[in-house]
């Protein structure tokens, strides 16, 4: 349903583009960042029909649960060393050398608002949008599985790698196939953090800084100063938008 929505509302705005000039062969940058912004809110809303329409789900059962602050700067620090280690491993034995596709297609280059366009989308709504239904719904599900090796209960180890998989996979289009396998290991990563954390917050705030890291560095060559502005921004917006969905909503321990 995720696909299908997002599939149908990218044909729409490319439709609807072409109508106001667009080319369907070679879009533009606005049709583009549209298209990517509608086909992550499709996995969204199919999520949401079935998690909330279907099961009368509540915002904190997708981890939208307040944590503490140390346990989630500790948290996304670990992650974020085990996730750069294993990638620079992993391109230090395959020489390996390459970006994200999609900021290029989004014309970065071409104008001040397809580079807002860009930042907005990569820093901000795909890591909701991405967490949202690979952390919060998806591997909120999957983990429930009980699943016994040597009587130890490994249900939630499956869950990570099966949603670390499906997230690199998500990435086929948009990033170098040899970058895959390091984007599975950060989906996993992510899993991880959910569990151990309770919540989704350190989550969309890990992977929006790894997004906006790699637009600014690899992509506009920014200095470290406006990076670390990007970040604030990211992070100040996705907070404003999505901490009201914890409001009264007790923080789980370590392990919840």
């Amino acid at each position: 349903m995720g696909i299908a929505f997002g599939v149908f509302g990218t044909i729409f705005v490319q439709i609807i583009g072409a109508a106001g000039g667009s080319s369907l062969s070679n879009p533009s940058p606005a049709v583009t960042i549209l298209s990517a912004i509608v086909f992550d809110v499709g996995f969204v809303l199919a999520a949401l029909y079935f998690a909330v329409v279907r099961a009368h789900g509540h915002p904190a059962d997708f981890g939208f649960r307040p944590v503490a602050l140390k346990l989630a700067v500790g948290a996304i620090v670990i992650a974020a060393l085990s996730y750069y280690t294993a990638t620079a491993i992993w391109a230090a034995l395959f020489n390996l050398h390459g970006s994200d596709k999609l900021p290029s297609d989004f014309g970065v280059d071409r104008s001040t608002f397809a580079l807002i366009g860009t930042a907005a989308f990569v820093c901000v709504i795909a890591p909701m949008a991405e967490e949202f239904f690979f952390r919060g719904f998806l591997f909120g599900a999957l983990r429930r599985m009980r699943i016994k090796v040597a009587g130890r209960e490994i249900g939630v180890w499956v869950a990570a790698v099966v949603t670390g998989i499906l997230f690199g996979l998500a990435h086929t289009g948009s990033a170098s196939p040899q970058y895959l396998v390091p984007l599975g290991f950060l989906g996993f990563v992510l899993c991880i953090i959910r569990w151990r954390t309770g919540s989704l917050y350190p989550c969309m705030a890990l992977h929006s800084i790894n997004n906006s890291l790699a637009l600014g560095v690899n992509q506009v060559s920014w200095n470290a100063g406006e990076v670390f502005a990007l970040m604030a921004g990211s992070l100040i917006v996705i907070g404003a938008i999505t901490l009201p969905l914890s409001a009264r909503v007790p923080a789980l321990r370590w392990g919840g």
